[in-house]
């Protein structure tokens, strides 16, 4: 947050950069596709990042809402663009291709001696030939049997957990109970499942106290990063539903923080549990500098320890104190030690990464569209959506925002004044922001592009007490015509870069 001339607390505005993205993320997740068995989903939902384990279209949603959630908390008086990109990827999640690794692979992997060299990595070396890589879900083996759906199933952890975390930002976002009231999924005849978001909620948290250790992502394997990534997920339900899961996330850390990412000793950490198998009893250790995977997740929930794993990554790899430039491991970890460096205030390596981000991994502009998107050199047809999405969400983050997201009811937002109806993308809002100590709503236009620029546009503002006391002027000399219209307020203006402040004498 900064403050302004007169004291008045305020929110980072967007940047154009966040702007351009939500313009295009806007447009992906608008375009019509079916994630029904029968059809496909198109070709711009990404599939291939991070194979064997995180290549499903899926993962574009979850990774999606991210930026969505940092951005609208920045323009809380703004929120049906963010409602409708989030009810879009939400009912993506619920078809067939949303579960398509635990509907179709059944049984263990017929391929898995079949291996090549670098899934050595990924798997027990004594297991080598005889072992399901991980991101195979292996449904109807032991110990669960076969069991079709994705959130009821013993496994699967990461379907339900993820989905949750969708479901909490959706809520916390837009204080709709829409996902709240049941809604089918997979729907693909006898294999059609009826669930909610509480539901949902209640149904992982029991499970988990049943098996406190950690329940299975792919069956026979227990993940701290999914498992962080559903304790997340529990507490944004019980900080939007009001329900009470979370003692689930709190018994298995006592378990994890010192099992699964040693974080007990003294000192950092130089292995974390990548995934643990109770089966064979076998760790799969990992350097730890993959530590900062597990803890973006666990920086709303246990914020020192999930600080001191982040700590223990950047001393491997060199950033923990600054002396020359950052190890980039890739796009998606370089975004998340923007989003951690950011949510964490450590500025100087936000800097030093934004800097090299910049020059490694330049954005790419749409100008007639206002769109912005990273090709990251790869020359694909469409932007490679996880890898943009994470981006996305390190560009919006400010400090502490990740934590608020976990943490910070926003329900008395949704009693205060409200603006509807922009004309998005032609227009967008950098700023929307209602000040009730002085009874002002602050908002600032940005337009799409040159040839939009000066053409009229009608902004609606909503839950004005009386609506007629207010007046609305732009400190930037654009006109602002206001007309009345029953409990609304309607604000007659131009597309352009201005500012409009509504206020009651």
């Amino acid at each position: 947050m900064c403050r302004d001339r007169v004291g008045v607390t305020t929110l980072e505005p967007l940047s154009d950069r966040n702007i351009g993205w939500l313009r295009y993320l806007h447009r992906k997740a608008t375009t019509p596709d079916s994630w029904d068995r029968e059809d496909h989903p198109h070709e711009h939902w990404d599939n291939i990042s991070e194979a064997p384990m995180l290549c499903f279209h899926r993962f574009d949603l979850i990774d999606s809402t991210y930026a969505v959630a940092l951005m609208a908390d920045r323009t809380p008086a703004w929120r049906e663009v963010y409602e409708r990109i989030l009810d879009e990827l939400i009912f993506r999640h619920t078809g067939w291709w949303a579960g398509e690794d635990w509907l179709t692979q059944i049984g263990d992997d017929p391929d898995r001696e079949n291996y090549p060299e670098q899934y050595r990595m990924l798997i027990p070396p004594a297991h080598w030939g005889n072992y399901n890589v991980p991101g195979w879900t292996a449904n109807g083996i032991e110990p669960w049997g076969l069991q079709w759906d994705p959130i009821g199933a013993d496994g699967n952890l990461f379907f339900k957990g993820f989905f949750l975390v969708m479901l909490g930002i959706h809520r916390r976002v837009t204080g709709s109970a829409r996902w709240d009231e049941p809604f089918d999924i997979v729907r693909d005849g006898d294999h059609t499942f009826t669930w909610w978001h509480t539901k949902i909620a209640e149904h992982l948290a029991e499970q988990w106290r049943a098996h406190p250790e950690g329940c299975h992502c792919e069956n026979t394997k227990i993940w701290p990063y999914c498992l962080a990534g559903a304790g997340f997920g529990l507490q944004l339900a019980d900080l939007t539903l009001g329900t009470n899961t979370h003692d689930a996330f709190e018994t298995w850390w006592q378990h994890a923080q010192s099992t699964y990412l040693h974080l007990d000793g003294d000192d950092f950490p130089a292995a974390v549990t990548l995934y643990f198998d109770p089966v064979i009893d076998e760790h799969l250790d990992v350097p730890a500098m993959m530590g900062s995977i597990p803890a973006i997740y666990l920086a709303p929930l246990v914020p020192d320890q999930a600080r001191r794993l982040w700590d223990a990554a950047r001393s491997q790899l060199g950033t923990l104190e600054l002396t020359g430039p950052p190890t980039m491991l890739g796009p998606r970890f370089t975004a998340i030690d923007l989003m951690l460096a950011r949510n964490w205030g450590v500025n100087d390596l936000a800097e030093v990464l934004q800097s090299a981000t910049d020059e490694l991994y330049p954005p790419t502009w749409d100008h007639q569209r206002g769109e912005m998107t990273w090709d990251f050199g790869l020359g694909e047809p469409h932007p490679r959506g996880q890898y943009n999405a994470t981006m996305a969400a390190a560009e919006a983050m400010t400090e502490g925002a990740w934590w608020r997201l976990g943490n910070v009811s926003t329900a008395a937002r949704f009693d205060e004044p409200t603006v509807c109806d922009v004309d998005f993308p032609t227009v967008a809002l950098t700023q929307a922001e209602w000040d009730g100590a002085t009874r002002q709503l602050h908002l600032r236009l940005q337009a799409m592009n040159e040839t939009v620029t000066g053409t009229p546009t009608t902004i609606r503002v909503t839950g004005l007490h009386d609506p007629g006391a207010f007046t609305a002027s732009s400190p930037d000399g654009v006109a602002v015509e206001v007309e009345h219209r029953g409990a609304d307020l309607l604000l007659h203006t131009q597309v352009g870069g201005h500012a409009i402040v509504v206020t009651s004498p």
